[in-house]
């Protein structure tokens, strides 16, 4: 069933098919990017099987040749915004994801515990242990983030495509999170955290012998956990919603690192902040300071890390003192660094595919809790404010270079900056040679021109998740907040106040 929009979607349609685009219609502009974007989603479909590939080249000839649980779960969610903005019809939608759940079905993964491996064949289905460009050999690894996102999808299906909820649900019921989990990682504060994720054989470098699941098969963890508050808590909401993780391991996570003397002058500067304690977990309330703001940071400074789990858990309104505040201010960080601090121009700064050439991480330095930071630039421009009485501040940097500014986190910026977002937006797609077939390409270098004419699964797919979420009423939000998953997480998510600040300033639009 189609849902509404501002206007109706055969409406929307025929005004699309009938006139030219209207610039100063922002929700036209938004759905044309829909239907280019999910141009892109399609081409990256195997005909053998119904999964997407991991990327196309932008002439959506030619797919990559693995696939991954999150590139599975963000077609899949792309196909239910497609439906629900009505790109596609909901026989093709409900075929679609109907292959999906067949070829699952068919995909080895680990049991018991039911997670999936990182990397598959999408042709074939097969596991994939050598790369096909390198021929490398490729170790099994079930990821946490990535088999998060996929048992994401999953749990949206029953209330977007009942006639599927059956299949969805039971594969969703058969990964166990808990295999993840560590009791004993945070000992401090009485809970734990979730490791990286795991191999079903012994790896080269560190790994820990472990049975987190309690079922007596034996797996080589990761040596690290995820301890900040990035796009990896969204393992956390799963874990919690599906009741295999104890909701106190969310309190487990570091808002920030805490200012003990000098034991944790390697994050990126000094917090302020106090203890508090939730469900008995103690936790450091600190934040950051950029140019006026205080936020909450996450790993690297990156949009994707801030705002992807947004896209399907409501946030904002489950969680309106801490993330509802935090999310506007992080959105505007990054404005003001790309149009006042960078003066590239542009802003958006997020892990793509590096214009000139492979993928690399990129973010805003003291956006990060890690001290060397993801950067916004391909000279990797850093700054160091210094932790007081532990390491001194360095001088701010004369210029940046040639930054890299990636659309996808122009559009997970939509519900905090619409305006700045879709003027930002107009700017690439004006400016530089940055928009296709299937949408905008994934990167920009703004002060070379130089752009990366690919299509990421991963990065397409945020984007139609966004567009959903603003054109159709927060479908995603929706179809993965359900009763039972609120009931789950939002009395956990709503207890915490984050001293967030933002700054009153005049807004610069893109050049």
């Amino acid at each position: 069933m189609l849902l509404n929009t501002l206007f109706s979607l055969t409406s929307l349609a025929g005004l699309l098919a009938a006139t030219p685009m209207q610039p100063t219609n922002p929700d036209l502009t938004l759905y044309k990017y829909a239907k280019d974007t999910w141009r892109s989603m399609n081409a990256m479909v195997e005909p053998a099987t119904g999964l997407p590939a991991d990327k196309v080249t932008g002439d959506l000839r030619t797919r990559a040749k693995v696939t991954s649980p999150t590139n599975i779960a963000t077609y899949v969610w792309s196909t239910l915004t497609a439906r629900d903005l009505g790109i596609i019809g909901a026989g093709d939608a409900s075929r679609r994801v109907a292959r999906v759940l067949d070829a699952l079905d068919k995909l080895e993964r680990n049991t018991p515990t039911g997670q999936f491996y990182n990397w598959y064949d999408p042709a074939t289905l097969k596991l994939v242990r050598v790369w096909p460009d390198s021929g490398n050999p490729i170790q099994p690894f079930a990821s946490s983030v990535d088999n998060g996102w996929l048992a994401t999808a999953l749990m949206m299906i029953p209330k977007a495509m009942p006639q599927h909820a059956s299949k969805a649900g039971r594969l969703a019921r058969s990964m166990n999170f808990a295999s993840y989990y560590d009791p004993a990682a945070r000992p401090d504060a009485g809970t734990g955290l979730l490791r990286g994720g795991f191999s079903p054989e012994k790896p080269e470098g560190c790994s820990v012998e472990s049975d987190y699941a309690g079922t007596g098969t034996v797996v080589y963890s990761t040596c690290h956990h995820y301890g900040a508050p990035a796009e990896t808590r969204i393992a956390t909401y799963v874990g919690i919603a599906l009741g295999q993780i104890p909701r106190e391991h969310y309190f487990g996570i570091y808002r920030t690192f805490p200012d003990n003397a000098c034991d944790w002058a390697w994050q990126d500067q000094k917090p302020v902040g106090s203890w508090k304690e939730h469900l008995g977990v103690k936790v450091w309330e600190g934040t950051y300071g950029y140019r006026g703001m205080r936020y909450v940071p996450n790993w690297g400074g990156s949009m994707f890390e801030e705002l992807m789990p947004d896209l399907v858990v409501p946030e904002s309104k489950w969680a309106p003192r801490s993330w509802g505040r935090n999310h506007p201010v992080f959105v505007q960080a990054q404005i003001e660094h790309g149009l006042r601090e960078a003066k590239y121009g542009y802003w958006g700064f997020s892990p793509s595919n590096d214009p000139h050439g492979g993928y690399r991480e990129y973010g805003v330095d003291p956006l990060g809790m890690d001290a060397t930071g993801y950067t916004t630039d391909r000279e990797r421009t850093t700054t160091d404010p210094g932790y007081e009485g532990c390491r001194p501040a360095q001088p701010e940097p004369a210029a940046y270079g040639d930054g890299v500014v990636t659309p996808h986190a122009g559009f997970l910026a939509l519900p905090y900056a619409k305006k700045a977002a879709m003027e930002n937006l107009a700017g690439l797609k004006k400016n530089f040679d940055a928009y296709g077939p299937g949408g905008f390409y994934d990167a920009v270098a703004v002060r070379s021109g130089v752009v990366s004419k690919w299509y990421l699964a991963l990065d397409q797919g945020m984007v139609m998740a966004a567009l959903g979420n603003v054109l159709a009423r927060d479908n995603m939000r929706r179809y993965f907040g359900t009763p039972a998953v609120e009931a789950k997480l939002r009395p956990v998510m709503g207890l915490e106040e984050w001293d967030v600040k933002e700054k009153n300033v005049v807004p610069l639009v893109s050049q």
